[in-house]
């Protein structure tokens, strides 16, 4: 019999209330739509840095034929064979707890197997390159990829090496690009969220205020304030409810659209979020909308549900 009252209560406020009912779950859906997306950027971020720190290498670049700024290659010829058998013997004996695997990649093999694939016809700013323009090098397996730097330390120096690279520099102003958006959209959420609380609260408040009539004489027949307070609680949580689950579709469309429709197809080397993603973090942020409304109602009914 209560539980019957109590949902009859709720929907008769929800019938009242229609209007700011639609503004709580409007701005409810939109805090959690930015909510969502900075968790879907953050997951991003991880999920690129996993896949691609497996792979990312350290590339011992040698000195080319000519001409070089590096003091290592102050003779002006690349190393001889001789010569890169004995680096990738110190690489061995001097680096053996840092790397992995050591791979040599000739001038031809490099031209062939990268430049080409990125520069068709080995066309370059106006000018086409062929495979003596091009340098040998040592590809390095790291067993850890933040030991660059002692790599580098120990390789810069010898002679015949141009330069240590680390692949992770081509990715780091990615990651920090995706950071600095993960950043806008949370603080953009914060806001939101707190709107929607405010929201949340004027809403119930306004609901009570205009059924104190009501509520005094529940009171005056036995009614717990508990009893009087649900109706009101239920009334903001499945306006938060609702806009919570619209939020969650809403990225579920963005990913489809946007990352697996477009950027998927147009950059596939890079790992995405997909709808998994989606399905895993959206019961979050739905118990996240359902405890903020519960909050916000029962802190603004304080005011005018005292015993």
């Amino acid at each position: 019999m209560r539980m019957r009252f109590i949902l009859s209560e709720t929907w008769t406020s929800l019938k009242r209330n229609v209007p700011m009912i639609l503004s709580v779950m409007l701005v409810t859906f939109i805090s959690f739509v930015f909510i969502g997306a900075a968790v879907l950027t953050q997951a991003q971020i991880v999920k690129a840095k996993g896949d691609w720190y497996d792979r990312v290498e350290v590339v011992v670049w040698l000195c080319p034929d000519g001409t070089s700024q590096s003091a290592n290659c102050a003779s002006g010829v690349s190393p001889t064979a001789s010569e890169i058998n004995e680096l990738q013997q110190t690489i061995r004996d001097e680096l053996s707890d840092v790397v992995e695997d050591i791979t040599y990649v000739s001038k031809q093999e490099f031209y062939d197997d990268t430049f080409t694939q990125q520069y068709p016809n080995g066309e370059y700013q106006g000018r086409t390159l062929t495979a003596d323009d091009m340098q040998d090098s040592l590809w390095l397996k790291l067993s850890d990829p933040e030991k660059y730097q002692i790599v580098s330390e120990v390789l810069s120096s010898r002679d015949g090496v141009e330069e240590v690279t680390d692949q992770r520099q081509i990715f780091e102003p990615v990651f920090a690009v995706l950071n600095r958006a993960t950043a806008v959209t949370i603080g953009l959420a914060a806001v939101m969220v707190l709107v929607a609380i405010m929201l949340t609260g004027t809403t119930i408040r306004m609901s009570a205020a205009s059924r104190r009539t009501e509520t005094e004489i529940m009171r005056l027949v036995g009614a717990s304030n508990w009893t009087i307070r649900m109706p009101f609680v239920l009334e903001g949580v499945l306006a938060s409810l609702v806009g919570s689950v619209l939020s969650c579709l809403m990225l579920s469309v963005i990913v489809r659209v946007f990352i697996e429709g477009w950027l998927a197809e147009s950059i596939s080397w890079i790992p995405y979020v997909n709808q998994w993603t989606v399905l895993m973090i959206s019961p979050f942020l739905i118990l996240g909308a359902i405890l903020l409304s519960i909050i916000a109602s029962t802190i603004s009914l304080r005011r005018y549900l005292k015993t």
